[in-house]
């Protein structure tokens, strides 16, 4: 048998060759694929595992907020065991401790002001209610979001009457009305007490007003007034002779106290649209 020409030769080494190579080339990028598979599969599991402890400090941080929930529920508990200015009280006690205004309490003055009314919360507890009302980072709870969840949850139509008689009150729009426009205006003939014959209407009348009237607030100078027992908080203390202002804020705190006595939305849109004659 004959040797095949070269040129058969030529091609058939020159074939072999092009075929090491398309081997080669396939292999490099199986190599490339296998490595970018492995690089996918390692950022896969690190963003696993970003998420597993993402989704635990979820979990961390509602437990956080929903235990500083029970803390105010349970001050909410004791305020309006204190009656329905038990709320208002608070309220004002806390907007008295914020001596510079600047709208915010960290956690040691919580646990003061607390502590003065007889409340006692825990340090890790005082610090969970600021972290949860912690609106800017700083550590200290926004007052005056924290006074707003301290408040009884009330339906809508409680709220808008509310607002509805606030605003027929603040004539001028500013957002505040004072203790004598109050005192012109206000029936208790339909509250809780005197339709049950515990108070009179002058006696709800007397407490509404002093709910208001307190010796830390600005106003316009009145003739004194006596005092009437309320609460107990140290910061409702007796009727001073200044015709002090009302913010829609302290408005919604006293009534917040009263709704939670009220058992129906109809009883207490009656019962406010006949106090103020809306």
């Amino acid at each position: 048998m004959s040797a095949p020409p070269a040129l058969q030769i030529r091609e058939a080494n020159a074939h072999l060759a092009a075929v090491h190579r398309r081997a080669a080339e396939l292999e490099a990028r199986l190599d490339a694929a296998e490595r970018t598979v492995r690089a996918q599969a390692e950022r896969l599991a690190r963003h696993d595992q970003q998420l597993r402890a993402a989704l635990d400090e979820l979990g961390r941080a509602k437990d956080r907020m929903d235990a500083a929930d029970a803390t105010v529920e349970k001050l909410r508990e004791q305020c309006l065991a204190r009656g329905a200015s038990g709320i208002q009280g608070l309220a004002r006690f806390f907007r008295r401790l914020d001596r510079d205004r600047n709208r915010s309490l960290d956690a040691a003055e919580l646990q003061r002001g607390l502590a003065e009314l007889g409340m006692a919360l825990g340090e890790a507890e005082a610090q969970a209610v600021c972290r949860r009302w912690d609106r800017d980072g700083s550590g200290t709870l926004d007052l005056e979001e924290f006074l707003r969840a301290l408040r009884p949850p009330m339906s809508h139509a409680r709220e808008a009457v509310i607002a509805a008689a606030f605003a027929k009150l603040d004539r001028s729009g500013d957002g505040v009305v004072t203790v004598e426009d109050l005192r012109g205006v206000y029936s208790g003939r339909a509250h809780p007490k005197v339709r049950s014959g515990e108070w009179t209407e002058e006696e709800v009348l007397r407490h509404f007003l002093d709910s208001f009237d307190s010796s830390d607030k600005d106003g316009q100078v009145g003739p004194p007034r006596p005092s009437f027992p309320h609460c107990g908080c140290p910061c409702l203390g007796p009727s001073q002779p200044v015709c002090p202002q009302v913010t829609l804020a302290e408005f919604q705190d006293y009534y917040s106290g009263v709704s939670a006595s009220v058992d129906t939305d109809e009883e207490f849109v009656s019962m406010v649209t006949r106090a103020w004659g809306l």
